[in-house]
């Protein structure tokens, strides 16, 4: 990969040597479509005499100059480092540069519209990559103030950090200049540039400091009309009254941006006071309510991290799952009490939690406190346990302190450490004080530990149906054998009137191997037993037999939304596992996902189903599991109320699980419109779901994937027709789509993640296999001549987990056998494919019993 990588010794010495006070980065975007102009004036402070380096990518270097001395580039340029020597007290460095825009999402990232042929910028800079804009000592402990000039095209819009001021247009009339106010102090990685004929509006609110706060939302001309402004100002309005009054901060920067951009590679990025999404997040077709709410968490994810990142921001990235962390718990609960998604735990539950316990049973889990030597370490936990497992346990923790003290502590750490630099210790110190409790084996058992615990009920009950005794057993796995405090609900559920509904719920704390219940001792026996009912816990948990057979005759009765997802959670856990089959599994979803209420829950459900029937399901069964599945989507379809979450999700579900020819001529039907389903819209993109769908298993072909395109020429048109290419099932088509993404890399970050979804779909598994050979050569070489972002969607996206057998695991084996010196990050990615392979064979062993 280009650029060396920074190790965690390294910053550490180079922040003992230096502490930065102010950049003025000066940015030329009139110089082409490959490079931009880069000039930077660096201004810190050093250790007298001393040495050290600062980062920066760059295609030419032109000038450096450290205090007034000019320095040749050959000579201290190198392995994206500039080598600085005979430092002062003060010192003043100029750098002036061609850097090249990019296509992966990663600094500053250049894309032409299809539609209009405009361009658009936008920089991504987390974790290392605003090197690749500007010199500049890139790590997050060296904080400086940020003093942009930006010169552009005159009809463009360009923000950053600061309050865009009015531009000085040139005597061209063409080309203008916008000179920002400099920054507060900030770490460079949340420093951000937009820039392109973009469309806004804007509005403002008052904060609680009383400051007028102004609030822009900005989006591509061609999406504008998609573009809802007023309900995301509305969901912004309610996070900053939430967060202000729970935080007891005001929040901290001049305004508020949120820009949605092409080509984005995560849901968003937290850049203090301009906030970048996706553009998934801009409805042009119909979405689920899933969908939109992670819209709505996602907008009070970013807004949290403006306190919890942005003013007060971890020493090193061995403290970024307290960052994503705190932010994913954060904006859950403002989500859950301060907006309409009012059920936004049950989402957490079913989205979030399921991650995090995949995550954390891959041979690559680690503490949530992980080890982070270097960038390439940082890269590779931005994962379930950094996001996650973390929130979930900064749910238990704001549950083992109370949550009035909780939010006391966090709104003492902001105040004490506005604008600086902290670690674990900082914040955990401020739970102390503010709950009186002792955290200190809390943290070392939860944060410091790694592996999820199973809790599990031990009832027994005498002969007049009462309890005579109940007990929690907590196991840990082998490898990670800690055993937790865990404060947790117990829920009893009895059906009445035709509904599973609580009747009894206590909260207890369970510590140690087994922990008795004497509370519950004399109670009526109920007819579902719930062990982390209100999901406080963060651990798998098991039910007993008379609870497991009424979650199976009766889950869709359950009348609380959030105990349904735990009770679909075990089934899941137990199937992923092989305690169960996953041919049960699939009847246990076929028979109860039609009732189901809540889109998130079925969104997760409808995706295990599937690795159900295509991985886990005994080989000499699965083409009958797949045909089931297939069927009873489309029956579920049918049966789904008329324009309704559920029937969309039934409807794209079946799409992609597609095995007959019959099942491909009714997708065919519902393109043409000669069959409907009432309420049903064929609207864009779900028009693009169904073409792709018949790409998997051929019943279609290039010619009308390039006739839909043709149509639909937009960035979005063009990833669904890379991935409807890359899905088509024969040999031919299989090598094009490999050679696009192998042989080149001239294509942009969504296009090679949308034809790495479709390449290894697994209806096309019997053209898989000659890939193996292909896909183990290729790791090495794309590791090092990728950027990391594109180098993931490839190792990752392309591994032919559809394949789940022997062949697969032993030739996974063998290369990580043959290559011990490979990167670890890279070798994690690789350990963690075959996880998924051991997994899914185990799996298959145990269905094949039944």
């Amino acid at each position: 990969m280009p650029g060396e990588n920074l190790t965690r010794i390294e910053a550490q010495e180079r922040r003992d040597v230096i502490d930065t006070h102010s950049y003025e980065v000066a940015l030329d975007l009139t110089k082409g479509a490959e490079v931009f102009g880069s000039r930077s004036v660096v201004r810190f402070s050093a250790t007298p005499d001393s040495f050290t380096f600062i980062d920066l990518i760059a295609r030419d270097v032109r000038e450096i100059s450290l205090n007034g001395e000019q320095l040749d580039p050959e000579d201290v340029f190198a392995d994206s480092r500039i080598a600085l020597s005979n430092l002062q007290a003060e010192n003043v460095l100029v750098v002036d540069a061609d850097c090249l825009y990019t296509n992966t999402g990663e600094g500053l990232h250049r894309f032409v519209d299809p539609v209009d042929g405009e361009v658009y910028l936008y920089s991504q800079f987390e974790v290392p990559d605003s090197r690749r804009v500007f010199a500049v000592f890139e790590q997050p402990d060296l904080k400086a103030t940020f003093q942009f000039t930006v010169t552009a095209p005159a009809a463009w819009k360009v923000v950053s950090n600061s309050p865009t001021p009015e531009p000085i247009v040139h005597d061209d009339d063409v080309t203008a200049t916008w000179g920002f106010e400099p920054t507060p102090r900030i770490s460079s990685y949340i420093t951000a540039l937009v820039a392109g004929p973009y469309e806004a509006t804007f509005s403002e609110l008052t904060s609680a400091s009383g400051r007028v706060i102004p609030l822009g939302v900005y989006g591509r001309k061609s999406l504008w009309q998609h573009l809802d402004a007023d309900y995301i100002f509305d969901k912004t309005r309610e996070g900053f009254a939430y967060f202000e009054s729970k935080f007891g901060v005001p929040y901290p920067f001049a305004k508020y941006d949120q820009l949605f951009v092409p080509e984005f590679n995560a849901g968003a990025m937290e850049n203090a006071g301009a906030v970048t999404f996706t553009e998934t997040y801009v409805f042009r077709s119909k979405v689920t309510d899933a969908v939109k709410e992670r819209r709505v968490v996602t907008i009070l994810h970013e807004l949290a991290h403006m306190w919890f990142g942005d003013l007060v921001t971890m020493k090193w990235w061995n403290d970024l799952w307290l960052n994503e962390s705190f932010a994913e718990w954060a904006s859950t609960i403002a989500t859950a009490e301060a907006t309409e998604w009012t059920e936004a735990w049950t989402t957490f539950n079913a989205m979030e939690k399921t991650w995090a316990y995949r995550q954390d049973q891959l041979p690559s889990t680690h503490p949530i406190v992980a080890e982070i030597n270097d960038l390439e370490d940082v890269q590779v936990n931005f994962d379930g346990i950094t996001y996650a497992k973390g929130g979930s346990v900064l749910k238990q923790l704001a549950a083992w302190v109370g949550i009035e003290a909780f939010f006391a502590g966090v709104s003492q750490y902001f105040q004490k450490h506005s604008w600086g630099n902290t670690e674990l210790s900082d914040l955990l110190s401020e739970l102390e004080a503010t709950s009186g409790r002792d955290l200190g084996t809390w943290s070392k058992k939860w944060l410091e530990t790694a592996g999820v615990n199973t809790l599990e009920p031990v009832v027994a009950e005498g002969d007049d149906g009462k309890i005579s005794r109940f007990a929690i057993t907590q196991t840990a796995p082998a490898d990670y054998p800690t055993i937790r405090p865990h404060r947790l609900g117990i829920g009893f559920y009895s059906m009445e009137g035709g509904s599973l509904t609580r009747t009894h719920h206590i909260e207890v704390d369970v510590d140690g191997d087994r922990t008795e219940v004497p509370e519950l001792q004399g109670l009526a026996r109920p007819d579902l037993i719930l062990l982390n009912d209100d999901d406080l816990a963060y651990a798998k948990i098991r039910l007993d037999e008379k609870s497991l057979a009424t979650a199976i005759a009766h889950l869709s009765d359950i009348h609380d939304p959030l105990a349904r997802s735990l009770v679909w959670g075990a089934a899941w856990d137990q199937t992923r596992d092989a305690e169960t089959a996953a041919s049960d599994y699939i009847d246990l979803v076929l028979g109860n996902i039609g009732r189901e209420t809540e889109s998130t829950t079925v969104r997760t459900t409808l995706a295990q189903l599937r690795t159900a029937a295509t991985l886990y399901v005994a080989p000499a069964d699965r083409e009958a599991a797949r045909l089931k599945v297939a069927d009873g989507l489309w029956a579920l379809a049918e049966s789904a109320e008329a324009g309704s979450d559920s029937q969309l999700q039934f409807v794209t579900a079946f799409a992609n699980a597609l095995v007959t020819p019959e099942h491909a001529g009714i997708v065919g039907r519902l393109r043409s419109g000669e069959e409907t389903l009432p309420g049903l819209e064929i609207d864009a993109d779900l028009n693009w779901q169904l073409l792709v769908g018949l790409a998997t298993i051929g019943a279609t072909d290039a010619a009308t994937i390039d006739a839909a395109l043709a149509a639909d020429n937009t960035a979005k048109g063009a990833e669904f027709a890379a991935q409807a290419r890359a899905a088509l099932p024969d040999s031919a088509s299989k090598r094009a789509a490999w050679e696009s993404l192998i042989e080149r890399d001239d294509a942009p970050n969504t296009i090679v993640r949308a034809a790495a979804l479709g390449f290894v779909h697994p209806a096309g598994t019997a053209v898989l296999g000659e890939f193996v050979p292909r896909y183990f050569d290729m790791l090495l070489p794309v590791w090092e001549s990728r950027t990391y972002q594109i180098a993931q969607y490839l190792i990752v996206g392309l591994f032919p987990t559809a394949l789940a057998d022997v062949a697969l695991r032993d030739a996974t084996r063998t290369w990580l056998s043959a290559n011990q010196d490979a990167p670890p990050a890279l070798r994690r990615l690789v350990l963690e494919n075959l996880a998924d392979v051991e997994r899914a064979l185990a799996a298959q062993s145990r269905d094949a019993e039944d």
